[in-house]
């Protein structure tokens, strides 16, 4: 049932059920007449129907695309409750008048931990031993391809927020720490006692790479066939970003071949996951279910940030963090 607050002035929907906001989560809206629902959005039917008069959106991983966005009469504001906004028709929303932002630093933290908790348990091999040790009551640990994080590199592909906080983390276990990121400056980079290079270094000399850039045109399949044969053998991939950046079945192969040690994989092209995706048959692999920016804490901030903000544009205020800026804004 939708949650009514103040009359019906103004209709905030959330796209999806995935996450569940409360009367006190929606205290955010005080001030303003709103009327606040709930849609499954993995419908494209009922989403269209369901925002058609929508005055702002709360998105979690639906597609909001042209269509969506040109059968909104009324929308002023998409507000993704999370970082990544691929999923967002941008360019589409901005032609329409419709402020998009998202709340980038609510889990940024979480997402750097798991990515960390990813290559350590590729590193050392813990679902092998455990299993191991539930069937039999002990393991072989003596396998090759285990090193002390000291004698390694650790390779970043983004040096953003997450990235950032991974770097310094990996440090704190003594890697050292390589980065390739444009957008970055070398003396920035140098603070976090990271070192920045080339992508055809950073392929070539990192032990564990790990993924932290968006989804775009220009970084889908960005770690392909030929971006991990670059790779040195016995290498581990980490992605907690998105899913379009590694060509799965390129990740297999090399995962079956033994070029690689392992992978840590949070993010899939296709999710939910099929079961034809050829990650599933590869044991040196850790799978997780895009969960790399949970905890209790962070969907607390989720909310809270993703409330004030859709809330703040519709007093007519500017958002904080706005990813694009419509005409009539």
């Amino acid at each position: 049932m939708p949650l009514h607050r103040h009359g019906d002035a103004v209709k905030v929907v959330a796209t999806s059920k995935l996450i569940a906001f409360s009367e006190e989560d929606l205290r955010a809206y005080d001030g303003l007449d709103v009327t606040f629902e709930v849609l499954d959005g993995t419908d494209e039917d009922a989403l269209r129907a369901g925002t058609r008069d929508a005055d702002a959106l709360l998105v979690v991983q639906e597609n909001i695309n042209r269509t969506v966005i040109e059968g909104l009469t009324r929308c002023r504001t998409i507000t993704r409750c999370g970082i990544g906004i691929d999923t967002v028709d941008v360019t589409a929303a901005t032609q329409h008048g419709i402020w998009v932002s998202n709340v980038p630093d609510a889990n940024y933290r979480e997402v750097a931990v798991h990515a960390i908790a990813l290559t350590l348990a590729v590193q050392r091999r813990l679902p092998a031993l455990d299993a191991e040790m539930r069937s039999s009551g002990w393991a072989n640990w003596f396998v090759p391809g285990v090193h002390r994080p000291d004698v390694q590199t650790f390779g970043l592909y983004g040096l953003g927020r997450i990235g950032s906080q991974v770097a310094t983390i990996a440090a704190s276990l003594g890697y050292t720490v390589i980065a390739h990121d444009p957008a970055v400056a070398a003396s920035d980079a140098e603070e976090l006692g990271v070192r920045l290079v080339d992508r055809t270094e950073l392929l070539a000399r990192s032990d564990v790479l790990s993924l932290h850039v968006p989804l775009l045109d220009s970084t889908r399949n960005l770690i392909d066939r030929d971006a991990l044969a670059r790779m040195k053998r016995g290498a581990i991939v980490v992605n907690v970003s998105r899913g379009g950046l590694v060509d799965e079945h390129a990740l297999a192969d090399a995962l079956r071949s033994g070029h690689l040690f392992g992978a840590g994989i949070d993010v899939f092209a296709t999710e939910p996951v099929g079961i034809d995706n050829p990650l599933l048959g590869c044991g040196t692999a850790i799978l997780t279910p895009h969960a790399a920016h949970w905890s209790e804490e962070s969907l607390a901030e989720l909310k809270r940030k993703a409330l004030e903000e859709s809330a703040r544009i519709l007093r007519g205020e500017a958002p904080r963090s706005a990813v694009n800026r419509p005409a009539a804004a």
